[in-house]
């Protein structure tokens, strides 16, 4: 059977409805157009604002059920940007329902394209399963004796659920270099857009409505220290904001290290020089032991002789930076970053910990999900755990879920790592393996900031982290497919 004789038919057919719905859209846009100019003439503004919605909201919604590419690079803009739009406080609406609608109708085009063309071979991957055991624990929690509250649980696991099952969309839909490409560069975009905002804040000031924000004496309490304004540039916290310029660095580096161009590279290397100084204006001691972590791990996946040098070079200017005196309140906090217990906010942090420790082992499966933070304190504000502040992602999954939740949770990590590992190893092609590389380092890093703080809990860490875990896989697959067309 000639196999040409029959793809070409397929592929005309496939033209022919690209075109016909192209053809389709253009049409639905006139008459849009025509009825907006009717309900303007005979209502007035409000109902042509209100056309004009639902004008663009419509195909948008087509767009990101049909085109799940498309709304992947949505999902990811929104998640980079909402905490800022957030604080700009122009609507009451509740914005962050957008992301929970957004993940939803990726949830609802996965779907639909499974019934036509299914193929669920990703959910056979170690971390996927891994995942899989994940969620339904966290579903099991609804069920809880311990809990104190039904309603913080439903809150918790709607948001919670939605971003967890993201890492099955990205597995799905991610399935060319190309569109990698286009996210890292997006990502890093995004990023160093967030990272010159934090110049403005530091040299130039706040804007009015951060500095209403800043009004409310808890939060100022938590962002000025010494003399000196944390900045969190459009993200939600100085955490948030320091984590990821963190994470960027180490992208960069491992695309540095991969097959890029000369002139990429110049301008990576500026890129890393932008993101570190801007992380530094947080003011997050966490995020300042993150890149010289996460760098040993980079020596040891790549090492060679000629590394040995830089490795050498670099190790020394971190010692220098470390151990020099200086009157610069922002590097002296990073000095004190690799001398925790001289630090007071890590004590407290200590003791809250052990003040929890008994309850954690006398509750297996934890106080609940939402039962700490700020669910705690509005659905149980009674409760033991309502007044303890997590503080660290891990103690907050351990207070919640107990250490069965915990062990789940590490092994969850571990899986993500040594698959990550794994593939960085098998893979052949140097791009996709300098992606894979720089995934890696991105898990290792958040998990080390884990500790100390709570880093894959808000936007955009924490849709950008199962972003992470999904590519780790997809450039293994990508690289056994190139080769496979090869040899063919």
């Amino acid at each position: 059977m000639n196999i040409s004789r029959i793809s070409i038919p397929l592929e005309q057919g496939k033209h022919k409805r690209k075109r016909l719905l192209t053809a389709l859209l253009c049409c639905l846009l006139m008459a849009g157009s025509g009825v907006l100019a009717v309900l303007i003439a005979k209502g007035g503004m409000a109902y042509g604002v209100m056309a004009m919605i639902m004008v663009v909201a419509l195909p948008a919604v087509f767009a990101i059920i049909a085109y799940p590419s498309f709304g992947i690079l949505v999902l990811l803009l929104l998640a980079y940007t909402i905490m800022f739009i957030i604080r700009l406080n122009v609507t009451s609406f509740p914005l962050g329902t957008l992301m929970d609608g957004l993940e939803a109708l990726l949830i609802l085009g996965f779907l639909i394209k499974q019934k036509f063309n299914p193929d669920w071979s990703f959910i056979k991957k170690p971390v996927s399963i891994v995942i899989s055991i994940w969620i339904g624990y966290c579903l099991f929690e609804v069920v809880n004796p311990a809990a104190a509250s039904r309603l913080a649980w439903v809150y918790t696991i709607r948001s919670l659920a939605l971003v967890m099952l993201m890492y099955f969309i990205f597995m799905y839909n991610i399935r060319s270099v190309q569109l990698i490409r286009i996210i890292i560069g997006m990502w890093l975009t995004l990023a160093f857009i967030a990272a010159i905002y934090a110049f403005k804040q530091e040299y130039i000031g706040f804007s009015s409505f951060e500095e209403a924000s800043l009004a409310d004496p808890l939060t100022a309490a938590l962002y000025f220290i010494d003399g000196h304004w944390r900045k969190f540039s459009i993200f939600s916290d100085p955490v948030a904001f320091s984590y990821n310029m963190a994470i960027c660095c180490l992208m960069c580096v491992a695309l540095i290290w991969g097959p890029t161009p000369r002139w990429l590279k110049v301008i990576l290397g500026i890129m890393i020089l932008v993101y570190f100084r801007a992380m530094l204006f947080s003011g997050t001691r966490g995020a300042y032991v993150l890149i010289p972590v996460a760098m040993l791990l980079y020596f040891i996946l790549t090492f060679t002789k000629k590394l040995l040098p830089f490795a050498i070079f670099g190790a020394v200017v971190f010692i220098i930076l470390i151990k020099m005196p200086t009157h610069n309140p922002t590097l002296y906090r990073f000095q004190t970053a690799f001398a925790p217990s001289d630090d007071a906010s890590y004590n407290v942090r200590k003791q809250n910990q052990k003040r929890v420790q008994p309850y954690i082992l006398a509750h297996p499966i934890g106080g609940g999900l939402g039962a700490t933070g700020a669910w705690g304190v509005r659905f149980a504000p009674g409760s033991f755990l309502a007044n303890f502040p997590p503080d660290s992602g891990y103690m907050r999954v351990a207070a919640e879920m107990g250490w069965v939740g915990l062990f789940l949770f590490c092994m969850l990590m571990f899986v993500i790592m040594k698959t990550g590992i794994n593939n960085f190893y098998k893979i052949r092609d140097p791009e996709l393996k300098s992606m894979c590389l720089g995934m890696t380092l991105i898990v290792f890093a958040l998990n080390i900031g884990n500790f100390p703080q709570e880093a894959i809990v808000q936007y955009p860490t924490n849709i950008y982290f199962y972003l992470v875990a999904a590519l780790i896989n997809v450039t293994l697959q990508l690289d056994i497919q190139k080769r496979e067309n090869q040899v063919v």
